[in-house]
């Protein structure tokens, strides 16, 4: 199998996504229902503001799209794929080693 250049791209990409737990919330909160920012922050316990910072990032990224409803905005996966992906990789991160920590876990980062 060839790896190119695009494909680490893409994987450090959705890799700096997951970096941040709020970010890791978000996508375990899209990946069950497209959800509205104000619902998304009461869910999550956070604010609105700090809840936007981290959608747009996840928009950056590509992981999250927007829909438009009426004067509200609708967050959802880009693609149904990225809920299975995450789902994939926790029960293979579970797996090997669920004792584990990231060493950088602390450090903030976006995409």
């Amino acid at each position: 199998m060839l790896i190119v250049a695009s494909d680490i791209d893409v994987l450090a990409r959705f890799g700096r996504a997951l970096a941040d737990p709020i970010r890791c919330r978000i996508l375990l909160a899209l990946r069950e229902s497209p959800a509205y920012p104000a619902a998304l922050a009461d869910t999550l316990g956070i604010s609105r503001t700090r809840l936007s910072n981290h959608l747009a990032c996840l928009r950056d990224c590509g992981l999250v799209i927007t829909s438009p409803d009426g004067r509200r905005t609708r967050y959802e996966l880009a693609d149904e794929r990225i809920g299975h992906a995450l789902d994939d990789l926790r029960v293979a991160v579970v797996a090997v080693e669920a004792d584990k920590t990231c060493p950088d876990a602390a450090s903030k980062g976006c995409c």
